[in-house]
């Protein structure tokens, strides 16, 4: 679909006040947008803090997810990665790099089991292609304000003082400090008035292999009255997100194609609903895709001049895993 129409049709919905799910990709370069029927028929189906378009199974058929086994990206591979990132850190090209790889899963997978079974607020699946568990708010849209809740910044849950470890280290505050700074920007291209409302507080995130806790702050802008006409246009103003891409954007999304040397696809694209009344999507993160037969999950963080190439290369790893509680 091209941008004209992508724009045209999310207004004709909003305009009727019709729900409609839309979804694109990482570079902006796929754009859908469907009723709710229409997502059916193209072998979508979604969950958006429980706004959905299918039947929800018992949750006794659901059985046990185990967790998943995944070959994990070589390291000297990513070590090449890393250290073209920091090079470009270092010569003041970026502040904030968000470096991702494709891990191989070894064990059995069932995509509509892990749709239907995992426990996230954003949910997709693209029947025998991929599915998508989401924590990750992309925005909001309610009573003409905008909200955006960028989540930066991660630590096993089990360690003594994990919050308070996470919330004093320098690399983690910096990393979210440059996300919130970003997301504002990209707030105020859209809308005035923007404010942070809540600034890294602590979430805990569960799953079969162990908890995380996670930092995530709530960001705000008062919206024009006709939002609703130039919804499309606004949407796409403000891709791809903030928190998995990095700042400067334009500038960062090229180090990270020349950095990653693969297709991130719909993986840290956008995806949402408009339920008749408001606005609400997601970051696809958390993400399986099936490529060829062979399963992949993606994984990945933020990357500073103050990042450690294993602890970073660990936390990619700690992201592999499916919640289940």
């Amino acid at each position: 679909m091209s941008e004209e129409d992508f724009k045209m049709k999310t207004t004709r919905f909003l305009r009727n006040k019709e729900p409609f799910f839309f979804m694109v990709n990482f570079e902006g370069t796929k754009l859908h947008v469907y009723s709710f029927d229409e997502a059916s028929e193209n072998r979508l189906k979604f969950d958006i803090n429980g706004v959905r378009n299918y039947q929800v199974l018992d949750s006794a058929n659901c059985g046990t997810i185990e967790p998943i086994e995944a070959e994990p990206y070589p390291f000297k591979d990513y070590l090449k990665s890393f250290e073209e990132v920091v090079s470009n850190l270092k010569n003041g090209n970026s502040f904030l790099v968000n470096l991702t790889f494709p891990s191989r899963i070894k064990n059995k997978v069932d995509l509509a089991k892990i749709f239907h079974c995992s426990k996230a607020g954003y949910k997709l699946l693209n029947e025998d292609k991929f599915v998508c568990f989401s924590p990750e708010c992309f925005v909001k849209i309610e009573n003409d304000f905008i909200y955006s809740y960028p989540m930066k910044g991660t630590i096993d849950a089990n360690l003594e003082n994990a919050e308070s470890i996470l919330l004093n280290d320098p690399k983690e505050e910096q990393e979210h400090n440059t996300i919130v700074d970003l997301i504002r920007n990209d707030l105020s291209l859209v809308s005035k008035e923007v404010t942070v409302t809540k600034f890294r507080y602590v979430e805990k995130i569960k799953s079969a292999r162990g908890n995380i806790l996670q930092t995530s702050s709530e960001i705000r802008g008062k919206l024009s009255a006709d939002w609703k006409n130039n919804f499309g246009e606004l949407l796409l103003k403000m891709l791809p997100a903030g928190s998995i891409s990095g700042a400067p954007k334009p500038k960062t999304v090229d180090i990270i194609k020349k950095s990653e040397n693969y297709d991130r696809g719909y993986y840290t694209g956008v995806f949402g609903v408009f339920d008749g009344n408001s606005i609400d999507s997601a970051v696809a993160i958390r993400f399986i895709e099936k490529n060829d037969g062979v399963f992949w999950y993606k994984s990945g963080g933020g990357i500073t001049h103050q990042s450690n190439v294993k602890e970073e290369y660990i936390e990619l790893l700690k992201k592999i895993y499916v919640p289940t509680i």
